[in-house]
C-alpha cells in the first residue's frame, strides 16, 4: 500500500543559541500553529523523518516534541497513516494581536474612489444571469485535449519571464482573426494578452490619464468601466444613449468638450443593446482627431449576433489612430479562462508596455498557447457559429415567454445581439427592490438603474442574461420572474 504523502509544516525557527531545547522549540511552534488556525484540525502533519531532515536535526527532539504534543492532545497518531492535528480541537480563530493597533496616523487610509453598496443581485448565480455564456455548449473535450498536450509539450522558456505584450503565436493568430472578422486594422505587434476586458481598462486609464482628467462614460453603461476608470483617478462625465443610435455625441460635447479618454460600447451598447449608428461612429471620430481625445472601443461581446453578420469595428474605421480596441475571450468561451486583449494604437505601444509590466510583468503563457491553437485550427471559428445559433434559440424562447406572461406590458430593448436583453419597467417602478426580490426567489437580474451615473434621466428595467440559463428552464424563470412583477405592481411599490 502506498504511503500517503507529507503534510506540510509551518515555519517553525530553531535556534541552538537559546537555552530552551530543539524539543521544546518544536513543540511550542507547532502548538502556536495549532492555536492560531495555521494548521487546521484533521490536517496531516508531517513524518517525523521528513521533519528532521528539513530541520537539520536528529529525530529525537522531533519525536520528543510530537510525543508530548500527543498526549496534551493536540495531535493524534494513526497507524500507517501519519501524524494529525486532532480533529476533536474546535476551528479556533486566529490569536488577536498581541498589542492593540496604535491610533492615528500610522493606520489612516485615504477614501476609497469606488463607493461600496449592497448588491444581492450579484451575489446568485440563478437564471438569467447576465455576462454568463453557455458553459453546457461548450466544447470542453476539445479544450481539455489541447490543454493537456500543451502542458505535456510546454517549453522550458514559457516558464521563465515572458513578453509583458503576450505569446506571440497568440497575437499572430488573434490578428489574423481580428482582420478578417471584426475589420480591425492591426498588426499582431499591436496586441496586449491581458487578463479579461476588466483588466484592460485599467492599463488603458492608467497609460492614458491624468489624476482629474475627464472621461466620457456610456449612461445608462458598464458600471466595470466606471468603477476602473475611477481607479485610474478619470472625472467621469456621463453623457446619454438613446435607443436609436446610441452615445449621443452632440450631448457629451454639450458636457465636456474636452475629455481626455471616451469610453464606448458602439457594436452592441452595454446595457441597451443598441448599435451605435454610422453617422455618429464617423462624428465621433472626427471630433477625437479634432480634440487629441483617445477614444476605448469596449467589443466584449459583438461576434455573437443572431440573424446578421457582426458590426465591423469603430476601430476599422478610425484613421488617425485614436481607437484603443479591447476584447476578451470571457463571454466566446468562459470567464475563468481570464484572457482579454488590446489593440494598441503603435505610438502608445511603450505607455501600454510599461504600465503593463508595472501590473503584474506579463501574462501566463499556458492558455495563450492553447487559444492561438484553437483559433489557428479552427476550433473558435466553429464554436462561435455554434453559439450564434444557441443564444438566438434562447432569446427566442425569453421573448416568447416574456410576451406570453406579460402581454403587451413586456416592452424589450436590445438588438438581436449578445446574450441579454433590457425588460423596461413603468415610470416609478423600484427595479433595485424588484432585482433583489428575484435574488431572493434564485433568479439574477441586474436593475437597468445600476447601470445609471447621472440621477437625471434614469429609466427603470431588469437587465436579463439568457446566455446561461438553459432552453428547458426559460418559460419556469419567466414565469417566476413574472409573478414578482406582478405582485411589485400590486403592492404599488
Amino acid at each position: 500500500m502506498k504511503r500517503p504523502p507529507d503534510g506540510l509544516s509551518p515555519i517553525v525557527a530553531l535556534d541552538r543559541r537559546l537555552g530552551r531545547p530543539l524539543h521544546r522549540q518544536l513543540y511550542d511552534g507547532y502548538r502556536d500553529a495549532i492555536l492560531d488556525g495555521r494548521l487546521r484540525p484533521g490536517q496531516r502533519l508531517p513524518s517525523t523523518r521528513s521533519l528532521a531532515d528539513e530541520l537539520g536535526v536528529s529525530r529525537i527532539p522531533v519525536v520528543t516534541a510530537f510525543e508530548q504534543l500527543g498526549a496534551e492532545g493536540y495531535i493524534e497518531s494513526r497507524v500507517g497513516a501519519g501524524s494529525f492535528v486532532s480533529p476533536a480541537l474546535p476551528g479556533h480563530a486566529p490569536r488577536p494581536p498581541t498589542a492593540a493597533p496604535v491610533p492615528g496616523g500610522r493606520r489612516r487610509v485615504p477614501p476609497l474612489r469606488l463607493g461600496i453598496c449592497a448588491e444581492p443581485w450579484l451575489d446568485h448565480e440563478g437564471a438569467f444571469r447576465v455576462g454568463q455564456p453557455a458553459l453546457d455548449e461548450f466544447p470542453a473535450d476539445t479544450w481539455a485535449r489541447l490543454v493537456a498536450r500543451r502542458s505535456r509539450l510546454l517549453p522550458r522558456r514559457h516558464m521563465t519571464y515572458g513578453d509583458a505584450m503576450g505569446l506571440l503565436s497568440l497575437r499572430e493568430a488573434l490578428a489574423d482573426h481580428l482582420r478578417t472578422v471584426r475589420s480591425v486594422r492591426c498588426t499582431a505587434e499591436q496586441i496586449m494578452i491581458v487578463s479579461g476586458s476588466q483588466q484592460a481598462l485599467a492599463v488603458a486609464g492608467l497609460a492614458l490619464l491624468a489624476p482629474g482628467d475627464a472621461a466620457w462614460i456610456e449612461d445608462p453603461g458598464y458600471p466595470g468601466a466606471r468603477d476602473a476608470l475611477t481607479l485610474a483617478g478619470a472625472r467621469l462625465v456621463p453623457v446619454p444613449v438613446d435607443a436609436e443610435e446610441g452615445l449621443d455625441v452632440a450631448a457629451g460635447i454639450a458636457r465636456c468638450p474636452s475629455p481626455r479618454i471616451v469610453y464606448v460600447t458602439p457594436s452592441h451598447q452595454y446595457p441597451l443593446g443598441v448599435v451605435m449608428s454610422a453617422a455618429r461612429r464617423l462624428r465621433l471620430l472626427d471630433w477625437a482627431r479634432r480634440r487629441g481625445a483617445w477614444v476605448l472601443e469596449d467589443d466584449y461581446d459583438s461576434e455573437v449576433r443572431h440573424d446578421s453578420q457582426p458590426i465591423a469595428s469603430l476601430q476599422g474605421l478610425d484613421t488617425d489612430q485614436r481607437v484603443i480596441y479591447i476584447g476578451t475571450f470571457s463571454k466566446v468561451l468562459f470567464p475563468a479562462l481570464r484572457v482579454g486583449y488590446l489593440v494598441i494604437p503603435p505610438d502608445l505601444l511603450a505607455r501600454f508596455r510599461r504600465v503593463r509590466d508595472a501590473m503584474d510583468i506579463f501574462p501566463s503563457p499556458l492558455y495563450q498557447a492553447v487559444l492561438g491553437e484553437l483559433i489557428r485550427d479552427g476550433h473558435f471559428a466553429r464554436h462561435l457559429r455554434r453559439m450564434r445559433a444557441v443564444y438566438a434559440e434562447r432569446r427566442r424562447l425569453l421573448v416568447s415567454a416574456l410576451e406570453r406572461e406579460l402581454g403587451d406590458r413586456a416592452r424589450i430593448a436590445g438588438d438581436r445581439a449578445g446574450m441579454h436583453l433590457v425588460l423596461r419597467l413603468p415610470r416609478g417602478a423600484d427595479d433595485r427592490d424588484l432585482a433583489a426580490q428575484a435574488a431572493r426567489a434564485g433568479i439574477s437580474v441586474i436593475p437597468l438603474s445600476s447601470c445609471y451615473l447621472a440621477s437625471r434621466g434614469q429609466k427603470p428595467g431588469l437587465v436579463l442574461g439568457y446566455g446561461a440559463t438553459r432552453a428547458a428552464e426559460i418559460a419556469d424563470a419567466a414565469r417566476r420572474l413574472t409573478s414578482i412583477l406582478v405582485d411589485h405592481r400590486r403592492r404599488g411599490v
